[in-house]
C-alpha cells in the first residue's frame, strides 16, 4: 500500500509540530479557553464581593490555602450569583486545579467529596415536607426532595459544561479519580457521582459517528496515533496505510469535545476471514480491490478516553459501523473481528495443573518438557504438540472459563460475546509481535457478527452465559 509523511497532508491542516504541541501541553487548551471566556482574568469574576486569589496557591494545597479554595467553591455555589459569574468562577477553579500537585489534587478532591456532599439536614426537611404534603403539593415537594438529594459537588461540576473545554476537563478529572480512589477510599463517592453525570452527558443518542480519513484534521490524526491501544501506530506512513482506500476508520465524537475521539474502530475490507495482523498491516501489501471484498474485518477497537471507563459505547459503535458499511458496500457478506486474547497467557501461567487436566489440550500442554513457555515459536520437536495444545486451551479459555458465573474471563471475549458475536476461528501465530506473544501466545481469534443472529446471541450470553461457537471451535473443545 502507499505511504506518505505528514508533509503531504493538506496544506490547510495543522503541522505536525503544532499538533504535538497541542498533545504535550493539554493544560494550555483549558488555559486558552479560560482566557477567551474571562479575558480580564481574576478581576472579571470578583463581582460584588471580595474573593480570594486562588491562582497564587501552593501546589500541595496546605490547610491555609485549602480554606481559600473553600471560600471560592462557596462563591461558585452561591445561588444569588448569576450564571455567567458562576461559570467564570468555575473556569478559574479549573485553571487552579490544573496547577496542583498530586498531593494538592487529593486534598482538593477529598474536600469536594467530604464537605460538599448531600446536606443531611436539608434532606430530612425535604422528606418531612413530602410526607406531609397534600395531594396538590406532592409533585412540588417531590421535586424539592430530589433536589435536596443532589450533592453540592454535582452542582459545581455541572458548571464546567458551560466552559470551553470544560467537559474534557471533567473527563480527565475522572481519569485521575479512578486512579486515586484505589488509595483514597473517601474519593469513591465523588468518582461515582461524576460517572453518573458523564453517563448522562455521553448518552449514545448525543454522540456523532464520524469517518476518519487521511483528509481529516492533523489534530485528529495525531489523536489516533496517541490513543491506538491494540496495535501501535508506528509512523505516519503506518497511519496512512490504515486509512488507505481499502480501509475505513470510524469514531464516536461528542459535540463538546471536537477532535477528541471517544472510541474508534479500524476496519479492513478483504476477502475471507483475516488470520494474521502483520499481513493485514503490511505497508508493502497490494491495495485490496474493495469492489470484490466480501468481508469487513474489525481489527482494532480502542477506547480513547480513560475517564469514560465503564460508560459503554463500543456495542453501539460496531452496530452503527456495520449499518454504514452494509449500505456503502452491499456485496459484503461477513462482518468479523481479528482480535487478541489478552488474558490468555497470564491465565495459563497461573492455572492449576488439576484444572488444566480437565480442559481440552491441558494434558498435552502439561506433557511438554519444562520450561513450558507460551511464546516459543521456533521450530522444535514439540511444536506440533505445542500448537495443538495451545489452540485447544485457547478455545477452552474463551468458551469455558468464566468470571462471576456467566461472564467470559477474557475482557475482549466478553465485549464481543455480549454484543452478539460468535467465536468463529482461532489463528495460530496471528500476532507475532512481542505484545502478541506475551499476552496471547501469538494467537488471535475471529469473532463473527452474523446480523440476523446478533440480538439472540447477545441475549443468550447475557442472561445464560451461552457462548456462540462455530463448528471449528466446537471440534477443538471435544
Amino acid at each position: 500500500m502507499t505511504s506518505a509523511s505528514l508533509d503531504s497532508h493538506n496544506d490547510n491542516k495543522h503541522s505536525q509540530e503544532e499538533v504535538v504541541m497541542m498533545q504535550t501541553q493539554p493544560a494550555n487548551l483549558f488555559e486558552r479557553a479560560f482566557k477567551k471566556l474571562v479575558p480580564y482574568g481574576l478581576e472579571a469574576v470578583s463581582g460584588r464581593r471580595s474573593v480570594p486569589d486562588i491562582m497564587s496557591l501552593d501546589a500541595d494545597l496546605p490547610e491555609a490555602d485549602l480554606e481559600r479554595v473553600r471560600e471560592w467553591v462557596d462563591n461558585c455555589l452561591d445561588t444569588h450569583a448569576g450564571q455567567v459569574e458562576a461559570r467564570n468562577r468555575a473556569a478559574m477553579l479549573g485553571r487552579m486545579y490544573l496547577k496542583l500537585s498530586r498531593t494538592g489534587k487529593v486534598r482538593f478532591l477529598g474536600m469536594l467529596a467530604e464537605e460538599y456532599g448531600i446536606d443531611d439536614a436539608g434532606v430530612e426537611v425535604a422528606i418531612s415536607g413530602w410526607q406531609h404534603a397534600r395531594n396538590g403539593d406532592r409533585a412540588r415537594t417531590a421535586h424539592q426532595l430530589r433536589k435536596a438529594l443532589e450533592p453540592s459537588h454535582n452542582r459545581l461540576l455541572k458548571q464546567f459544561t458551560g466552559v470551553p473545554s470544560g467537559v474534557k476537563f471533567l473527563v480527565d478529572m475522572r481519569e485521575e479519580l479512578l486512579e486515586l480512589k484505589q488509595e483514597y477510599a473517601t474519593l469513591e463517592s465523588l468518582e461515582a457521582d461524576l460517572k453518573e453525570l458523564l453517563a448522562t452527558w455521553f448518552d449514545v443518542g448525543l454522540l456523532q459517528l464520524e469517518e476518519i480519513s487521511w483528509n481529516s484534521s492533523a489534530a485528529l490524526l495525531e489523536k489516533l496515533i496517541a490513543y491506538e491501544a491494540v496495535h501501535e501506530i508506528k509512523s505516519w506512513s503506518d497511519l496512512k496505510n490504515r486509512l488507505d482506500s481499502d480501509r475505513r476508520c470510524f469514531a464516536f465524537m461528542h459535540p463538546n469535545m471536537p477532535d477528541e475521539p471517544l472510541i474508534f474502530v479500524e476496519v479492513a475490507l478483504v476477502n475471507g476471514l483475516a488470520g494474521s495482523v502483520q499481513k493485514l498491516l503490511d505497508e508493502q501489501a497490494p491495495t485490496q480491490d474493495i469492489g470484490s471484498a466480501d468481508t469487513a474485518i474489525f481489527y482494532s477497537i480502542s477506547n480513547a478516553q480513560p475517564g469514560l471507563a465503564g460508560i459503554s459505547f463500543g456495542n453501539f459503535l460496531i452496530k452503527e459501523v456495520v449499518k454504514k458499511l452494509s449500505s456503502e458496500f452491499p456485496q459484503l457478506k461477513q462482518f468479523a473481528t481479528l482480535s487478541p486474547i489478552p488474558g490468555f497467557a497470564k491465565w495459563l501461567e497461573h492455572c492449576a495443573p488439576a484444572t488444566l487436566c480437565d480442559l481440552p489440550g491441558g494434558e498435552q500442554w502439561l506433557s511438554l518438557p519444562a520450561p513450558r513457555e507460551v511464546a516459543v515459536i521456533e521450530a522444535s520437536d514439540s511444536m506440533e504438540i505445542r500448537q495443538e495444545a495451545l489452540t485447544k486451551l485457547a478455545a477452552a479459555y474463551l468458551c469455558m472459563v468464566k468470571k462471576r458465573g456467566a461472564r467470559a474471563l477474557d475482557p475482549v471475549a466478553h465485549f464481543h460475546l455480549s454484543n452478539g458475536a460468535q467465536v468463529a476461528r482461532l489463528n495460530w501465530m496471528g500476532d507475532v509481535s512481542q505484545k502478541g506473544l506475551r499476552q496471547s501466545a501469538g494467537m488471535m481469534v475471529n469473532y463473527l457478527y452474523e446480523l440476523p443472529k446478533i440480538e439472540q446471541r447477545s441475549e443468550q450470553y447475557t442472561s445464560e452465559g451461552v457462548v456462540a461457537q462455530s463448528s471449528a471451535i466446537k471440534k477443538l473443545l471435544k
